[in-house]
């Protein structure tokens, strides 16, 4: 696989992803590894591994992203024409 190729991702998102990551580490530390499956598990681990961050990525981006909607949304509510909107009398 090439760097340019887009990881395999999992049908089941990341926490299969994960879980697919604990097997191929179990195999790779038991005491009787396959030497014939090594680079193939190494290699869809480091597929796991992109696929993982991505995601890990994208989450990040869309929690700041809403952080930053939620903080902009306070200093509006914060600014003196704000409030004497919300205060009919004032």
């Amino acid at each position: 696989m090439t760097e340019s190729t887009p990881p395999q991702a999992p049908s089941d998102g990341y926490a299969a992803a994960l879980a697919e990551l604990q097997k191929i580490l179990d195999a790779l530390e038991a005491p009787d590894v396959d030497v014939d499956a090594l680079a193939s598990h190494v290699d869809r681990a480091a597929e796991l591994l992109r696929f993982c961050r991505e995601r890990l990525v994208a989450a990040e981006t869309q929690v700041t992203e809403i952080v930053a909607g939620l903080e902009d949304l306070a200093t509006e509510s914060d600014t003196p024409e704000a409030a004497s909107a919300a205060d009919p009398d004032g």
